[in-house]
C-alpha cells in the first residue's frame, strides 16, 4: 500500500492583506502583487455560432470571463451563422442561464448575423455591424474572428473576411483569427491552409487553438520543470529510463462517429494534444515565457524527434480498434456498430508509438505515447520513470514490490504529481516497497481553476500567443505521425482489436515490453 501524504501535509500558502494606510509602511516586506489580466475593448465574432462547441464552451467561457471582471464594459459579441435568427434570439440563446449580472456586463452588446460563409453580402452586413459596436459601444476596432465551423468552412470564412477588408489592422487596432483544429488532415493539406491563411493574415495575427494547452495542470508541466531547482538536475538521458504519455477516454466515439471515420486516434488526438504535451515536458527551458521564446523551444523539440521510416513502423507503431465489451451489466458496443461508422471500417480508434529524440538532453531514452477510446480509465498523464539504482546492497528477497522511482504529472482527472519511491516498511525486519507522496490541485489550492477555452479566449483577446501553435509547430507535428498514417493506409491486414473497457491491442504491450518495460494501467 502507498503511503500518501493527505490535505494536512499539502503546502498551504497564506495570502497577505493590507490597508491603504498600511501600503507606504510596509511596502518594502509586502509581496508583490500580481497584476490580473483583463481584455482590451473589443468585438469577439464567432462563425459558427449556432453550433455545438459555441453552445458548450465559447458562450460559457465568455460569460465567466465577464463574471471575473475580465472583460471591458467596451465588449461586444457577434455570433455569425447560416441558421436565420434575430439580434434578441441569440442573445437569448447566449445568455440563457446566466444571472442577472453577467446579464447586465453582456446585454445590449449582443448582435447576430445571418448568412452563408461564401456570400459577400454576409461580410459586408458582418462590417456593418462592427463599424456600428465600433460607435455605439466603443470597441475600437478591435476584432477577435474566432472560426468554430467544420474544416470545410474556413477557407470560404477567410476569404470573406479579406474581401470585407475585416482582415487589416489600422493604426492602434488589432485583428485576429483563432483556428479550431483539425488544422488540416495531413502535412499537404494543413500547408495548404496555411496558404489560404496567410494570403489574408500575418502569421502574428493567427492563433491556432489546442484547448489542452489551456488547461492549468498541462501548464502546470511548465512550472514543475522550470520553478524549481531539484527537477531541472534529474531531467535527461543520464537519471529517466523511458517516458510514457497517456491519453485514455472511457468513453466511444458516441454521435461523432461520422467524424472519426476520417480521422482515428492519430490525427484526433496524437498529431495535436498529445505531442504538445510530450513537446512541453522535454524541451529545453526558454529564455522566458514571453514573445516567442516558449514556442521556439518546442519547434525545437519536435525537430528533434526521428521522422518513422516505413521499416521501422511495424516495430514502433501499434493500432487497435474496439469491439463490443464490457460486463453483462453494461454492455459497450463496438466501434464498428456505432452510428455512422462504416461496418467495414479499418479507423483506429487505438494509437501507440515509441518515438525517439535525437538531442543531447535525450538521445537514447525511449518515449512512448499512447492514446485510445474505450480504455478501463480516464487518465492523462506524463509519466517519467528514472533509472533503477546501479547497485542495491538489500538482499532481493527484502524488496518487495519495489518498482523503479518515477514522477508522475496527473493532467486529468485527479489533477496533481505523484513521486514514486522505495521506502521501508514498518517491522522488524528490513523490507523496502514503493511509497509516493502526492500533490493534489483540489487540496493545495483554493483558487477556482479556469476552463481552458475561458483562458485562451483571453490570451487571444490580450494578444498572448504563447499557449497556441505556430504554422511550423503544426508541420513539424504532421511530419512526425504522417508516415505511420500512410504505413498504415498501405497495410491491407487485418487492424488488431480489443475488447471495450480493456487497455488496448496486445500489440501494445509487445511495443513497450521488447526491453522488459510496462505500461502504467491506472486502477
Amino acid at each position: 500500500m502507498d503511503v500518501n501524504l493527505g490535505p494536512g501535509s499539502a503546502v498551504r500558502f497564506k495570502r497577505t492583506v493590507t490597508t491603504r494606510s498600511e501600503d507606504t509602511q510596509t511596502m518594502d516586506h509586502a509581496p508583490q502583487l500580481i497584476q490580473e489580466r483583463s481584455a482590451p475593448p473589443a468585438t469577439l465574432v464567432i462563425f459558427g455560432a449556432s453550433g455545438d462547441l459555441t453552445r458548450r464552451k465559447l458562450l460559457p467561457a465568455v460569460e465567466s470571463l465577464a463574471r471575473h471582471n475580465r472583460l471591458p464594459d467596451q465588449f461586444a459579441l457577434v455570433g455569425v451563422a447560416r441558421t436565420p435568427m434575430s439580434d434578441d434570439q441569440f442573445a437569448e440563446s447566449a445568455l440563457a442561464g446566466r444571472s442577472l449580472a453577467e446579464k447586465r456586463q453582456l446585454q445590449g452588446g449582443i448582435r447576430y448575423v445571418a448568412g452563408g460563409y461564401d456570400d459577400p453580402e454576409t461580410f459586408k452586413r458582418l462590417s456593418e455591424t462592427l463599424d456600428e459596436l465600433d460607435a455605439q459601444r466603443g470597441t475600437s476596432g478591435n476584432r477577435l474572428f474566432y472560426l468554430s465551423t467544420p474544416a470545410g468552412a474556413f477557407e470560404p470564412v477567410i476569404n470573406g473576411l479579406a474581401g470585407a477588408g475585416l482582415n487589416l489592422e489600422r493604426e492602434n487596432t488589432f485583428s485576429r483569427l483563432v483556428i479550431e483544429k483539425p488544422y488540416g488532415r495531413d502535412l499537404a493539406t494543413a500547408r495548404e491552409l496555411d496558404g489560404v491563411v496567410h494570403s489574408a493574415f500575418d502569421e502574428s495575427q493567427v492563433f491556432r487553438i489546442d484547448h489542452y494547452l489551456g488547461k492549468d495542470t498541462v501548464q502546470n508541466v511548465l512550472a514543475l520543470r522550470f520553478a524549481n531547482s531539484i527537477f531541472q538536475p534529474i531531467w535527461d538521458r543520464s537519471w529517466v529510463d523511458h517516458v510514457q504519455i497517456t491519453v485514455a477516454e472511457t468513453l466511444g466515439v458516441g454521435t461523432r462517429g461520422g467524424f472519426y471515420e476520417g480521422a482515428g486516434a492519430m490525427r484526433d488526438i496524437v498529431q495535436n494534444h498529445v505531442l504538445q504535451v510530450l513537446a512541453l515536458a522535454l524541451m529545453e527551458p526558454p529564455v522566458s515565457f514571453g514573445g516567442e521564446n516558449l514556442r521556439n523551444e518546442k519547434v525545437k523539440l519536435l525537430q528533434a524527434i526521428r521522422l518513422p521510416t516505413d521499416r521501422d513502423i511495424a516495430d514502433a507503431a501499434v493500432r487497435g480498434q474496439y469491439t463490443r465489451g464490457g460486463t453483462r451489466q453494461e454492455l459497450m458496443a463496438g466501434y464498428r456498430e456505432e452510428v455512422g461508422v462504416d461496418p467495414l471500417s479499418r479507423t483506429e480508434t487505438f494509437a501507440a508509438m515509441r518515438l525517439n529524440v535525437d538531442n543531447w538532453r535525450w538521445a537514447g531514452v525511449p518515449f512512448y505515447v499512447r492514446t485510445g477510446k474505450r480504455l478501463p480509465a480516464r487518465v492523462t498523464e506524463v509519466a517519467l520513470q528514472f533509472q533503477r539504482p546501479p547497485h542495491l546492497p538489500i538482499p532481493a528477497d527484502q524488496l518487495t514490490e519495489l518498482d523503479a522511482d518515477a514522477l508522475i504529472l496527473r493532467i486529468q482527472p485527479n489533477e496533481g504529481i505523484s513521486l514514486r519511491f522505495g521506502a521501508k516498511v514498518p517491522g522488524h525486519s528490513f523490507r523496502v516497497r514503493t511509497a509516493s507522496m502526492d500533490f493534489s490541485y483540489e487540496q493545495t489550492f483554493q483558487e477556482e481553476s479556469p476552463e481552458a477555452y475561458e483562458r485562451l479566449l483571453l490570451d487571444a483577446l490580450i494578444g498572448d500567443a504563447s499557449l497556441f501553435i505556430r504554422s511550423d509547430e503544426v508541420q513539424h507535428s504532421w511530419g512526425i505521425v504522417d508516415p505511420i498514417i500512410e504505413h498504415w493506409a498501405k497495410d491491407n491486414s487485418p487492424i488488431p482489436t480489443y475488447e471495450a473497457a480493456s487497455w488496448g491491442p496486445t500489440d501494445a504491450d509487445r511495443l513497450i515490453g521488447r526491453n522488459g518495460r510496462k505500461w502504467r494501467n491506472a486502477a
